[in-house]
């Protein structure tokens, strides 16, 4: 079955609040460490930042210009399961290779924590709540592109997004 707002918004609060809480308890002497080769703790948070934030902007353009610039969706919304196996799928096949945007990714400075953290707060607020507003017919027919898996609907990818969120944590958590 589809997962409804109601759930996905849940699914936001939750991930994002779990994110939130271990950067603030998260030691300021390892902000700016990671292991060799691999982003660091407030690379990684930047880079949650920067996933979200152009979906916000996006969900902000009229539905019917998102329409006409990227299409209706073809086939059903699909399950959150299936969205991860799918992301781990296009994960593996592009072993190596990092989206465009996170690419040569600037380290934050310890003072950028807070700002950081604050606006992924705040951006995560503002997508649960475009979420809420949004109609159904919407979220499941309007379409935007992701960077790794295609053209999604808008429903699919703010579970992504929740998904995104607990994939970096568990990659954080690993790391210390």
């Amino acid at each position: 079955m589809m997962m409804k707002k109601e759930a996905i918004i849940e699914l936001l609060e939750q991930k994002y609040t779990e994110l939130i809480t271990w950067l603030e308890n998260h030691p300021d002497d390892k902000w700016q460490k990671g292991p060799q080769g691999k982003w660091t703790t407030g690379q990684q948070a930047l880079h949650l930042l920067q996933s979200i934030k152009p979906l916000n902007d996006a969900l902000s353009i009229p539905t019917f210009m998102l329409r006409f610039k990227f299409g209706k969706a073809n086939r059903p919304t699909r399950k959150y399961e299936e969205i991860v196996r799918r992301y781990h799928e296009r994960l593996e096949e592009s072993r190596g290779k990092t989206y465009k945007g996170s690419q040569n990714m600037k380290t934050p400075n310890l003072n950028d924590k807070h700002y950081i953290i604050n606006r992924l707060q705040t951006e995560n607020k503002k997508l649960q709540y475009k979420t809420k507003r949004m109609r159904n017919k919407s979220l499941d027919k309007t379409v935007l592109p992701h960077p790794l898996m295609g053209k999604m609907p808008v429903r699919e990818i703010i579970m992504w997004t929740a998904y995104h969120v607990e994939h970096h944590l568990e990659t954080l958590k690993r790391q210390y």
